[in-house]
Parts: structure tokens; sequence; C-alpha cells
């Protein structure tokens, strides 16, 4: 991991990690057009989306297509456990931030994170929102990765509950977790605040796995019994077709020798024969 000091006026107190501030690089292998489109109906008429399901879903790539499809300058910032403290959460969010819009928050966010406590959520949320408005036609989209990991700091629900609802229009919110956040947040659905693809949605469709084989050389047949195995699950999908791949280079690499060990085996006769 490389460790850089993102501060610009004033040093920050802790030296950060790149990589939880950048986007993976690491495409997914097909784009999901159905999925994008949610998304990108979400991106224009609410606030935020989250994308839920369990592990290889297919959550981040689904983010990641969508951060390179939406063409808007994006802060990605992966959450780790230690960020439930909300001192490391702000710096790692307004660092995430300031690689799209240099100088955020220094001179107004930071200073109150030093002294913030549980009563001061609200107020942060608002000078966030404050920030990111001065950004006026400079859209943004916020991915926040795995916030499931922080689920039960103290403050998170009443950070979002006041950050939500807040966010300027061309700033959109895009959280993937393992698990629905908080009751409190995801009942924004139905104020059209937040938008919500589960697993149910994440799963692939025949189609979509079929183009995800194409794009291996496998055959419609061979990813409708993927789909059958695995329900359209992601990262099932995709170990199912690695195999069938690693299976065919093998046999092709092995080909020769066990044909020659064939001609071995069979008489001087057949084998002549069986070449003609």
């Amino acid at each position: 991991m490389f460790l850089i000091d993102t501060s610009t006026e004033k040093p920050l107190r802790m030296e950060l990690i790149l990589d939880k501030i950048s986007r993976p690089a690491r495409p997914p292998r097909i784009s999901r057009t159905r999925l994008l489109k949610i998304l990108q109906h979400s991106l224009d008429s609410g606030a935020s989306t989250v994308i839920s399901g369990r592990a290889g879903a297919g959550k981040t790539s689904l983010a990641i297509d969508f951060s390179l499809a939406c063409q808007r300058p994006c802060a990605w910032y992966k959450v780790d456990a230690p960020d439930g403290e909300l001192k490391i959460f702000f710096q790692y969010l307004i660092a995430s931030i300031q690689q799209q819009r240099s100088g955020f928050g220094v001179g107004t966010i930071a200073p109150l994170v030093e002294s913030a406590t549980l009563k001061h959520i609200p107020l942060l949320a608002e000078a966030l929102v404050y920030e990111l408005a001065e950004g006026e036609n400079n859209p943004l989209l916020i991915v926040i990765e795995d916030l499931h990991l922080i689920c039960d700091s103290e403050w998170l629900v009443p950070f979002f509950r006041r950050l939500l609802p807040l966010l300027p229009s061309e700033v959109h919110l895009l959280i993937t977790s393992r698990t629905m956040p908080p009751a409190p947040l995801w009942r924004m659905r139905s104020k059209q605040t937040l938008l919500v693809i589960n697993e149910e949605a994440l799963a692939f469709t025949r189609s979509e796995a079929i183009e995800l084989f194409a794009s291996h050389n496998l055959s419609p047949e061979q990813a409708n019994i993927a789909v059958d195995h695995t329900h359209g699950r992601a990262v099932s999908l995709a170990i199912f077709a690695e195999s069938l791949v690693s299976a065919d280079d093998e046999n092709a690499r092995l080909a020769p020798a066990t044909q020659k060990l064939r001609d071995l085996r069979m008489p001087a006769d057949y084998a002549a024969s069986a070449h003609e």
C-alpha cells in the first residue's frame, strides 16, 4: 500500500492509504445495460443509490462500470472497519473528493472534524453540502464502497439522514454494501431520495450470462447450464466460465501428446489407416 499526505494548505494528522481513495482499475468484462439504465435514472432523478448484496454479487463491478459510463468525475472511497471512527471517515471522504476538487473542505470541514462530537454530526453534514454546492455546474459522483463495515457507528445514521435530502442536484452518492443500511436510511426510498438495487436485481439474466460467456468464446448452452447452477450470481458465473476456459486450454495443450500416446498404443497398420 502506498501512503500519501493529501493536504494542501494545512497538514492532516494522519497519512492516508492511496488505494482507499482510488477507483479500482478493473472494469467488468461486459457492461450490463439493464442495470446501467437503472443507475442513470437514479442519477437523473434522485440524490443517492444503494447497491446491496452479499460478497460476490457484483456490487463493485457495477459501481466501477457506472462510474465510467456516466461520464462524471468520480470520488471513490473504499471503507474499512477502522473508518467507523468519525475523524478517520471524514478525512478519507474529504481526501477522495479532493482528488476531483482541489482544496475541498480544507478551510471549512477539516477544522470542524477535529473537534466534532456526536451532537455536531448534522452540522458536519450541512458543511459538506455547502462545500459541495460551491462546485455548482461541476457534476460529481461520490462512491462509498463497503459501507456495511461501519453501519454500527453511532454517527452514521444522523449524518446520512441529514446529508441525503440536502445533496446538490449535481452531486450523486452511490453506496455499495453487503447489507442494507440502517432502517432510517433505506426508508428514504419512499421520499424518492434513495434508490436501492438489491441482490435479486444484481443476478445475471440468461441473456447477460450468454453475453458474458461469449466474451470467453463459450457457447450459449454452456451459459444456460451455468445460470441454472449459479442462479446468476456474478462471481459464481465468472468462476464457472474461467474453469471452462481453463479446461479447454488444458485439453488443447495436451491434445498433441494424447494423440501421440494413442498412436503408440495402436497397431502400426491401424494407426496408419487412421491418418489416411
